[in-house]
């Protein structure tokens, strides 16, 4: 069962018309959220980030679009679904209309929701994506249905036999993998890319961020990160809200441990 605009019908229901913006145009968000035991995970995180979304591509946030409704239409979702452990995506776009159409700023949304499986693997290596860019820039920052580069470093991965790839901007710099952040551990100091990179404004990125500084154990630096760093980290892991940590085992010829970041997940565990 699918939600659309808080009614529900089945997944073969016919909801998108021809003039649909997020088809036409990827004029649409979303969120990708975990419910675990019929509770959202780190809903305040989610929903402002999402209310920051829509501000910022200027798309009318209806009243009701409150935190309490956004969990309620989450939770009854799932509930619709007859699942307790969920992996669910909540979509927002523009009403159907030309580029410049009159109603083009009021929206709909859907909600979608499956089993949650979580799949984390001991050996999991990542290369280098070079033929296109995400650029910096505050848009790359947003969690848009534009993801072309995404899709096509994806295929890459796929056929080349890797779990992942690393995404880097028009500078040449480290962003984030396909599917999350990513973070760098030299001893005591761990890199990320900072948001300036064009990286996504990740809500576990968010979170171990600020574990990190309340823990003092190690030194967190948001910055510029070259490609060449990566080979010379002690670690390196990634990010994303259904996952929570996957460590890398492997870049190139270089292997990594997963001390550090078996540390870090345990903290984001208690945390959850």
């Amino acid at each position: 069962m699918i939600n659309f605009n808080g009614t529900f019908s089945t997944n073969s229901t016919n909801l998108i018309s021809a003039d649909n913006r997020a088809f036409k145009y990827g004029d649409a968000l979303f969120e990708t959220i975990k419910v675990l035991n019929s509770k959202v995970c780190f809903l305040e995180g989610h929903y402002f980030r999402l209310m920051a979304s829509m501000r910022m591509v200027r798309m009318n946030i209806p009243i009701e679009f409150t935190m309490e409704f956004f969990e309620a239409q989450i939770l009854q979702t799932v509930k619709a679904n007859e699942l307790e452990n969920a992996r669910v995506r909540f979509s927002v776009y523009r009403k159907d209309g030309g580029l410049y159409g009159p109603d083009s700023n009021e929206i709909d949304y859907l909600i979608e929701a499956v089993q949650l499986n979580v799949e984390k693997k001991t050996q999991y290596a990542v290369d280098l994506f070079k033929d296109y860019y995400v650029f910096s820039g505050l848009l790359s920052t947003i969690k848009t249905t534009n993801k072309m580069v995404n899709v096509l470093a994806a295929i890459y991965a796929k056929e080349n036999g890797f779990d992942n790839c690393i995404l880097i901007n028009e500078k040449k710099n480290v962003v984030e993998v396909l599917n999350g952040n990513i973070f760098l551990v030299f001893g005591t100091t761990i890199k990320t890319p900072a948001i300036t990179e064009g990286c996504i404004k990740g809500v576990i990125r968010k979170k171990i961020l600020e574990l990190l500084e309340k823990s003092k154990l190690y030194t967190v630096e948001e910055t510029t990160i070259s490609p060449f760093e990566v080979q010379k980290a002690d670690e390196v892991f990634i990010t994303n809200a259904i996952v929570g940590i996957q460590s890398v085992s492997g870049y190139k010829k270089t292997q990594f441990s997963s001390k550090v970041s078996n540390e870090i997940e345990q903290m984001l565990n208690n945390l959850i």
